[in-house]
């Protein structure tokens, strides 16, 4: 369970070598002593995540966990929970993928979508049934500002982002009756490796400033969440800007 001040006693790690997922993790379990249970493809990161956490005093778990094998996420999930009630979920893998080739590639556009929306589906309707049996736990679901209104530069990306985004805004509510929360964590530009060699767009952070935005909304407040929350306001102006005017912007 999560005590009262918000620290969970046990973390899952969807996507475990994401620098966003891993910045969360270290946040939520900086109390105190914590099961962590990280699902990745194996990797010298990975190793080394383990290590730091362990070195911590945490319990850790590594398991294989491939999201474009969907076949392969039930047993993914029934291993996570095998050692106990999960009580914050995290959904943080995705790939951003070349922009330009992803909508002149079909292979490249079907990877895309499969592993930002297929992938993110096929854990979420997993995790679903079992925090639901448990009656406790939140889901923190990494989505992006992409998703609110897809640009020419990145709408590929953005299509597979508003596919993920809607299905968790939607699984929240039919989970909210179970008493577990889903918070949908919708970023802008964040400084991390998915980013590197890119140049930072207007009000990027980092890492560890989108974890203690999500780490202060665990229990209560909003459960959609920007960051930084100033591109609510920003993504509410695109939104509603009209084609042509929209289509003039260097976005």
């Amino acid at each position: 369970m999560i005590d009262s001040v918000g620290t969970p006693q046990s973390v899952l790690l969807l996507g475990g070598t994401s620098d966003i997922g891993l910045a969360l993790v270290r946040a939520l379990v900086a109390r105190r002593p914590a099961r962590v249970v990280l699902a990745a493809r194996p990797s010298p990161r990975r190793d080394e995540a383990v290590a730091a956490l362990s070195g911590a005093g945490h319990e850790v778990v590594a398991l294989d966990f491939d999201a474009e094998d969907v076949a392969s996420h039930p047993a993914v999930i029934e291993a996570a929970f095998a050692g106990g009630d999960i009580d914050v979920a995290l959904v943080a893998f995705g790939i951003l993928g070349d922009q330009e080739l992803a909508w002149r590639d079909h292979a490249a556009a079907v990877r895309l979508v499969g592993v930002n929306t297929t992938a993110a589906v096929s854990v979420g309707v997993l995790l679903a049934r079992r925090l639901e049996a448990q009656g406790h736990g939140v889901v923190v679901a990494m989505s992006s500002v992409a998703a609110e209104r897809p640009r020419r530069s990145n709408f590929v990306y953005g299509a597979s982002k508003a596919g993920m985004d809607a299905f968790y805004t939607g699984l929240r509510e039919a989970l909210r009756p179970a008493g577990v929360r889903v918070l949908v964590v919708r970023p802008g530009f964040v400084r991390s490796a998915m980013t590197r060699g890119r140049r930072p767009a207007p009000l990027a952070v980092d890492p560890d400033d989108v974890a203690a935005l999500v780490v202060r909304r665990l229990q209560h407040g909003p459960e959609t969440i920007w960051a930084p929350p100033a591109l609510r306001a920003v993504m509410a102006l695109l939104r509603h800007l009209p084609g042509p005017v929209f289509r003039r912007l260097p976005v």
